[in-house]
């Protein structure tokens, strides 16, 4: 049976007289994708920057992997990886450089070449931030999340903006960085990065948590009200279109 590493209680965050974060709770489990979703406005970055120690809360619990957010925030620092939408990358350093720096800010030795290997950067070691495509700007975002060798890591709409080949090949990254223990908290507009990557889904909106389970069970659930998709289903759809025919390997922008 696996292990609930967040653990949220009736969590609250008020600014003035609106409410962003109505109450919600919920757990995640050790290892496991869990997904965060909603439209813009919903309150899922708000109650993702409270867990990653960023913005204060107004009531209610968090916990992770044990130390309490009100007592401990600086434990739980240390345990978790934060990727966000807009890096601030020195642009002009190349991937080396930038490593070494983090990792003098974790006061953590980092073996370079390991780290960039795992993300398919290591021939781009030498190369300046600046110079690396959009899917391989996010792919060393998210390695530097990775360098404290963190339980949890919290990533950001990761795959925004990125083509389709740069988007599965994200999707892999992820779920090998979950197959090595890391619990991984997700958020995304895309309904079908969701499905394919994420054990649970917490749907929130105006603040509040409406709906969570497995994708599965909730487009079951869907399915029995009778609800039928306008659109004859097809075992493809026209992203596998153009993934069969242009490939998945990296591509230089």
């Amino acid at each position: 049976m696996q292990n609930t590493i967040i653990s949220v209680k009736d969590l609250k965050k008020n600014y003035g007289n609106f409410a962003a974060v109505k109450g919600i709770s919920f757990d995640v489990l050790e290892g496991e994708i869990f997904g965060l979703l909603g439209p813009n406005g919903a309150g899922k970055s708000t109650t993702l920057e409270i867990i990653e120690t960023l913005r204060d809360k107004t009531g209610g619990q968090v916990i992770v992997d044990n130390f309490d957010l009100d007592k401990e925030p600086d434990k739980i620092k240390k345990i978790i990886g934060v990727q966000l939408q807009t890096s601030g990358f020195y642009p002009g350093l190349n991937l080396t450089e930038l490593i070494h720096l983090f990792g003098g800010l974790y006061n953590q030795p980092v073996n370079v070449i390991e780290l960039l290997e795992l993300v398919n950067l290591k021939d781009k070691a030498k190369n300046k931030y600046k110079e690396l495509s959009g899917g391989q700007k996010q792919r060393f975002s998210i390695a530097t999340t990775l360098i404290n060798q963190p339980k949890i890591i919290f990533l950001d709409e990761p795959t925004t903006g990125l083509d389709p080949q740069a988007r599965r090949n994200l999707w892999d990254l992820i779920k090998d960085i979950r197959s090595k223990g890391t619990t991984v908290i997700i958020t995304t507009h895309y309904m079908d990065e969701a499905e394919q990557l994420c054990d649970r889904v917490a749907i929130m909106d105006e603040g509040k948590i409406i709906a969570l389970d497995t994708p599965d069970r909730l487009i079951d659930e869907l399915v029995e009200t009778g609800f039928e998709r306008p659109k004859i289903t097809k075992s493809a759809n026209l992203e596998d279109v153009f993934i069969n025919l242009t490939g998945k390997h990296f591509r230089e922008d």
